[in-house]
């Protein structure tokens, strides 16, 4: 069947509800649009679902969250997993908790247990639960840090991370195989509920969660000195996070918390950003105004699931607010953990920094002064927490913290993905040891510079929609792995690595050899003067994406080689 015949039968097919049926009549004379929703299905990846919602094959829609679910329900019964369950939480967007019941019930109606949580709750916390309730599976509805129209679904293995090899290709075996909504099972909420299958877990799991939070404050005293003086001022952008990162700074002690109250209650229309993101400067607009009004020290963000921290820290010579990126804020906590672990004498043997391939070179020289192993995995958290995994299972290495640049890390094992939460937590302990010196995060990143080099990162990203936009970025990364620069922001590029093919070209030899990560769609361009390049599309949206990455003798240096290359490198995919 072609577009038109797909959209016809959901227009007929008594399987659709009336709702759905009025919401496709109404774009019955708009063919592009109709086109948009029902060329293909939308994608289920290896992370799970993304899409706009609405009706349609290609938007997020309880039809294709239970069709989705068919497919994980028809993985876990071959895995031999019902009674185990699954877990599963949700955000703050439209139809998350509409979603996460039509899983739960999927799931149930293939005899499978779910403990769904009873209201909203970060990602991180689904992490921890699955693990601690012993479940196979997890699900979270939330489309991150996307635009309000946006919603999504991942999905979590027992081990508490987002799905891996071999079980993230298993799984997208299983939904492919639903090819009809005839093969989706579901129930009644109440039989679900009568028959045992349906459980709703909250704040035991909550209580829980904040304990393991605590244990990775490393000087609970020092929170106690400061918590009076030190001013932080704090958005949850109207996500998840209000609740969770109040109550840990409040049990840690600290006093000075103050929300922005025109972004602190939950609400999937996001009325007061057009994208709720902490790397979108403008989405700090109310919280930069609080910190002015109260003199803030520090100005943190959680995005809508609360696995995402932004940062805006005072310097105290101009008296304005500095933004980090999720490097810097990250590079703050590494170091904090490893030196102070290292003074105390609780670091473990062989310990472990991780890190993905696009996040600051930085990491390896903190990790090198302390002695720390650093890993680099590919983009995407999920790699990061398959690492705890196996270094558990190999006794190699023992897991410190790990860190990717889009705002996300993770300080101990408790949980297998980034939590902002945590992050909140030891930013604000930082902060407070420096304050007793008399500095703000600002100052410490200065002194981190200047011991270790100016590194600096960016992030360039193209949004190409649609049919025409899937084949335009197919083209640029084939351009770009057929035909590598050979200099780039002045630097002449030393070597070209192609996960894709597993390979690693060194360009003044020939010399080819493996790169030791798994096969994926991502090219990494390695210069001179400690510069680098990595392209790769977007395994969630519509989008290719540009990462770069120099070191200065200067702030000033840093910012016009990073402006260079940048400008070079986007130059060269026109």
């Amino acid at each position: 069947m072609d577009y038109m015949d797909i959209y016809r039968q959901w227009r007929t097919d008594p399987y659709f509800d009336e709702q759905t049926k009025q919401e496709l009549q109404a774009i019955s004379s708009d063919t592009a649009e109709i086109e948009d929703r029902f060329y293909r299905q939308l994608e289920f990846g290896t992370g799970g679902l993304r899409g706009i919602i609405g009706a349609g094959t290609n938007r997020m829609n309880i039809y294709t969250v239970r069709q989705a679910t068919q497919g994980l329900a028809n993985y876990i019964i071959a895995q031999n997993g019902q009674e185990q369950g699954v877990a599963i939480a949700y955000d703050s967007r439209h139809m998350s908790p509409e979603f996460a019941d039509e899983a739960a019930l999927c799931l149930n109606a293939n005899g499978i247990k779910t403990y769904r949580f009873e209201s909203l709750r970060p990602t991180p916390e689904l992490s921890f639960a699955l693990r601690q309730l012993g479940c196979i599976a997890g699900i979270v509805i939330t489309a991150s840090h996307n635009p309000r129209e946006y919603n999504g679904y991942k999905v979590y293995w027992e081990d508490g991370a987002q799905i891996t090899p071999p079980h993230d290709k298993n799984i997208l075996a299983h939904v492919a195989n639903v090819t009809d909504f005839s093969q989706v099972q579901t129930m009644a909420k109440d039989e679900a509920q009568k028959q045992g299958l349906y459980h709703t877990i909250g704040a035991n799991i909550d209580d829980l969660y904040m304990e393991q939070l605590k244990q990775q404050s490393i000087h609970p005293e020092l929170i106690r000195q400061a918590a009076d003086s030190i001013k932080i001022v704090y958005t949850p952008l109207h996500g998840t996070g209000n609740l969770p990162v109040r109550r840990i700074l409040k049990e840690l002690g600290f006093t000075q918390v103050y929300v922005v109250k025109e972004q602190e209650l939950p609400d999937g229309a996001f009325p007061t950003v057009a994208y709720p993101n902490p790397e979108d400067e403008n989405a700090w607009v109310l919280a930069l105004k609080l910190a002015k009004e109260v003199d803030a020290d520090l100005v943190l963000a959680t995005d809508p699931d609360a696995d995402r921290l932004g940062v805006y820290a005072k310097d105290q010579k101009t008296g304005e607010y500095v933004a980090f990126t999720g490097n810097m804020s990250g590079m703050l906590i590494a170091q904090y953990l490893l030196r102070e672990r290292t003074k105390m004498g609780t670091l473990p043997q062989n310990p472990a920094l991780v890190e993905t391939i696009v996040t600051t070179d930085m990491a390896k020289a903190i990790a090198a002064d302390y002695n720390t192993a650093l890993i680099e995995v590919l983009t995407g958290f999920k790699y990061i927490g398959e690492q705890i995994k196996q270094f558990e299972q190999q006794n190699t290495y023992h897991y410190v913290f790990g860190l990717e640049e889009s705002y996300g890390c993770l300080a101990g094992t408790y949980a297998r993905d980034k939590d902002a939460c945590v992050a909140v937590m030891l930013l604000c302990e930082a902060a407070a040891y420096y304050k007793l010196q008399g500095k703000t995060l600002w100052d410490a990143m200065l002194d981190m510079y200047e011991t270790y080099g100016y590194y600096k990162e960016g992030l360039a990203t193209l949004t190409l929609k649609g049919i025409d936009g899937a084949k335009q970025i197919q083209d640029m990364m084939g351009r770009a792995r057929n035909h590598p620069p050979k200099t780039l922001g002045g630097c002449q590029v030393l070597a070209v690595r192609d996960y894709k093919e597993d390979t690693r070209k060194d360009l003044s030899t020939g010399k080819i050899c493996p790169t030791g990560l798994p096969s994926s769609n991502v090219l990494y361009y390695e210069l001179e003067d400690n510069a680098w390049c990595c392209i790769r599309p977007s395994g969630t949206e519509p989008k290719i994406k540009f990462y770069f990455g120099v070191k200065g003798i200067s702030l000033e240096d840093a910012t016009k080689r990073l402006e260079h290359l940048k400008k070079d490198m986007l130059d060269e995919m026109e």
